[in-house]
């Protein structure tokens, strides 16, 4: 089995999808907040300068990095394309929110702490371990190389 085949493959279970679906649609919401200013977001300039206040320089190419790990990431996981290195892509993300942002605020979300951010980076590692599950394209990829290797 190649890598890219034991990237892509994944057991036929339900479970993975059942946490892609709503993982992926709340990383793609952040992430618009944070590429479009979609949904009360600031968008590009405006998280730009939220990163740059708290020392993430260039705010902007910051917003960008994790505006686009957020939607794009989300958006492969909701797919189940690619859902593995999609899913390492999101837990990195969540690292550095935790780590920069919400860790000197403690656990809880209410005082502006890490729970959410946690629960988000347990999700990504979940499905970087399981992979996509049912329903997701990686499983259509993984047939198209089945027999190039």
């Amino acid at each position: 089995m190649s890598v890219l085949q034991r990237i892509l493959h994944s057991p036929a279970s339900l479970a993975p999808l059942m946490l892609r679906v709503p993982v992926g649609v709340i990383l793609m919401g952040h992430g618009a907040q944070k590429l479009f200013g979609w949904f009360g977001g600031g968008g590009l300039a405006g998280t730009g300068q939220f990163m740059a206040s708290l020392g993430l320089n260039p705010g902007e190419l910051m917003a960008f990095l994790a505006g686009s790990g957020e939607f794009f990431g989300g958006l492969f996981l909701l797919l189940g394309l690619l859902t593995r290195p999609a899913a390492v892509v999101v837990a990195f993300t969540m690292i550095v929110a935790i780590v920069s942002v919400h860790l000197p605020n403690g656990l809880f979300l209410a005082n502006g702490g890490y729970e959410f951010g946690l629960a988000l980076l347990a999700m990504a590692v979940s499905l970087a371990v399981s992979g996509a599950g049912c329903f997701g394209l990686d499983n259509l990829l993984a047939k198209s190389f089945k027999g190039k290797s």
